[in-house]
């Protein structure tokens, strides 16, 4: 619900949630924007899965958007979404949200090269920074199998350095990528192809109020 909605904005933001109206948690969500715009501070609110909110809750957060001083916007909201996303902001009740965004982007999935420094990027944070792990074959096979959705990669590395590890070898083979792809099921496959392109989306002035 929107109340639900806004308790949580609330309490992520480490703001006091008091009990009471949908008015009264937007006066406090006010106050907490306005404390931080006197700080200097504007406060980012970021929503992950945005495609699965319904219209009412999608108007609050427009409504959240309304939040501001004579110079500037006390929130900056932004949307991650999958496609859904998009198809839902077409809605006619959604038509004020729509304009309100003012930055769109698509991501696409990742294309060789792009894979191949998105998990170099992945084994450097966790410590493996310079370690050839993964050898050209397996590498071309996990970007043809994942094709190029991070999520998917994600799952395939996992899989197949586990099936390294049984094998007790430093290196990812083509033969552990095979693996891997037949140890995921079909509805972590289905998941992973249909959660792309992701979108996101930024609130602005922009629009109708």
């Amino acid at each position: 619900t929107e109340k639900e909605l806004l308790r949580t904005v609330l309490g992520d933001f480490g703001a006091p949630v008091p009990d009471g109206t949908r008015k009264d948690l937007l006066d406090a969500l006010n106050r907490f924007l306005l404390a931080e715009a006197e700080g200097g501070r504007r406060p980012v609110l970021i929503i992950d899965e945005a495609q699965n909110l319904a219209p009412p809750l999608l108007e609050q957060v427009r409504l959240l958007s309304n939040l501001e001083t004579e110079k500037r916007k006390l929130l900056q909201i932004v949307l991650f979404g999958q496609r859904e996303l998009q198809e839902k902001l077409g809605l006619p009740q959604l038509r004020q949200f729509d304009q309100r965004i003012t930055v769109r982007a698509t991501i696409l999935p990742l294309d060789l090269r792009e894979t191949a420094r998105y998990i170099q990027h992945r084994m450097s944070v966790a410590g493996a920074a310079g370690s050839a792990f993964l050898s050209p074959a397996a590498e071309r096979l996990l970007h043809r199998r994942s094709r190029g959705v991070p999520r998917r990669i994600n799952q395939l590395c996992d899989r197949a350095l586990l099936a390294a590890c049984v094998r007790n070898a430093a290196r990812v083979e083509r033969e552990d990528v095979v693996r891997a792809a037949a140890s995921l099921s079909d509805r972590s496959k289905r998941i992973g192809w249909m959660a792309w392109p992701w979108r996101w989306f930024r609130l602005g002035r922009g629009g109708a109020a």
